[in-house]
């Protein structure tokens, strides 16, 4: 089974950084992509960056410039800076995780994590 945990987030002023991490589980496993969606009330969830195996990301187009994704391959960690943040960055922030192979078995997915919120307010 695979696992994955979030952590960081909190309240941040408008302007402000915050920084976000997650880890899955599986000592011997190899992660496709890794990265982070997020979901405000009353809205679907979004793409907000994610990064493949080979390091090629993708960013949704209001947070370019201002947040930056990054992996630890060997610790299966995924993490998000965040900078310059407004309001509207203000969401629960889930980690995914995407085709999972753990000891030469596929787990496919994709793996959620159960969110962190993230608040921007003065």
């Amino acid at each position: 089974q695979v696992q994955v945990v979030e952590s960081g987030g909190g309240v941040a002023q408008p302007g402000g950084s915050l920084g976000l991490s997650c880890a899955a589980s599986g000592s011997d496993s190899n992660i496709n992509v890794m990265g982070w969606y997020r979901q405000a009330p009353g809205q679907e969830r979004e793409l907000v960056a994610v990064m493949s195996r080979t390091g090629s990301t993708n960013y949704a187009d209001s947070v370019k410039g201002r947040f930056s994704i990054s992996r630890d391959y060997a610790n299966h960690t995924v993490y998000l800076q965040m900078n310059t943040l407004k309001p509207e960055d203000t969401a629960d922030y889930y980690c995914y995780v995407n085709g999972v192979v753990i000891g030469g078995v596929f787990y496919g997915g994709p793996y959620w994590g159960k969110g962190t919120l993230v608040i921007v307010s003065s």
